[in-house]
């Protein structure tokens, strides 16, 4: 049988210690330029993912208007068959 290692959530005491390791890790007057590259990167990430959300809407809606002109197309062709159809046989033969 396998115990797991990790049971729950992130609390206080593993914040600490994972804040503990970065800093000597990293040091401290390194951390204000890592969490500036940190907040910069995830803003990059959150922009392209707004584009990318924003082209499909895009999509979306030309797909929709596409679909409406084609429906409308073939109602204005059947219109105007349906008079040729009526002048034909209204002429005299």
């Amino acid at each position: 049988m396998t115990i797991p290692l990790f049971i729950g959530g992130i609390g206080g005491p593993e914040l600490i210690v994972i804040f503990l390791l970065v800093i000597l890790l990293f040091g401290a007057d390194k951390l204000p330029k890592l969490a500036r590259a940190s907040g910069e990167a995830m803003g990059e990430f959150q922009k392209g993912r707004e584009e990318i959300e924003q082209e499909l809407e895009d999509a979306r809606t030309k797909a929709t208007e596409s679909t409406t002109t084609s429906t409308d197309e073939e109602t204005v062709t059947g219109d105007i068959e349906t008079e040729t159809d009526s002048e034909t046989d209204a002429s005299p033969a």
